[in-house]
């Protein structure tokens, strides 16, 4: 009697147990499929399109970040801009300057004489023959000269690469804004999960052991 009364408490705690885990079962799913429901109704609040946000950015650059409510992204893209301005002015006043004295020097006239706040190193005298004739060095102009020229391409190269950077920046303001978009609705699960195990692999001549790479969703 006292067993069958043993078994008969076994068989009433492994019920209770297995409903117990159930129950707990059920509870993870609700709560998995609440905040499922959660993220989908937060998602489906505001629709973003990515076309819509590409011809907003393309329209006024750090428009299509603030579609996309990237705020922080914001002072970046004008930050991208300020600085390429900033090249643009600073090489084209350098290359203004060096112009302007490769032509004071090269022109004749005396009073011209704005090559000498880039040319410190070198005697006026010898450099412009509209100065003086008697001092006047062929060697010592062709040199200046030369060192005008290079100022010229070097500040002309610099400002060319900086407008051609403001147009990239902008592409990627665009490109940054599209793909925002298109990414919004995608969802990493906290529930993802790699696992790197042993498998086994058939060679086709015998068995061997490797590693086997698991992703569970």
């Amino acid at each position: 009697m006292k067993f069958i009364k043993s078994i008969i408490f076994i068989i009433f705690l492994a019920l209770f147990t297995n409903q117990q885990n159930l129950n707990a079962q059920s509870d993870s799913v609700r709560c998995k499929m609440k905040d499922s429901l959660s993220l989908v109704l937060n998602k489906s609040m505001r629709i973003i399109e990515p076309t819509k946000a590409t011809l907003m950015a393309a329209a006024f650059p750090g428009l299509g970040q603030l579609y996309n409510r990237k705020y922080w992204k914001i002072p970046l893209v004008y930050a991208g801009f300020g600085a390429l301005t900033y090249s643009i002015i600073y090489n084209t006043r350098g290359f203004n300057d060096y112009f302007n004295a490769y032509q004071d020097l090269t022109d004749g006239i005396p009073e011209t004489v704005s090559y000498q706040d880039k040319l410190i190193f070198f005697d006026p005298d010898e450099i412009d023959p509209a100065l003086s004739s008697e001092s006047y060095d062929a060697h010592s102009n062709s040199t200046a000269k030369d060192q005008l020229l290079n100022g010229i391409s070097y500040y002309r190269k610099y400002r060319d690469l900086s407008y051609i950077g403001i147009g990239l920046w902008y592409v990627i303001s665009i490109l940054d804004a599209n793909v925002d978009a298109v990414l919004y609705y995608y969802d990493v699960s906290p529930d993802l999960n790699v696992r790197v195990e042993p498998a086994p692999i058939n060679t086709g001549y015998c068995k061997t052991i490797g590693l086997g790479l698991s992703v569970t969703f």
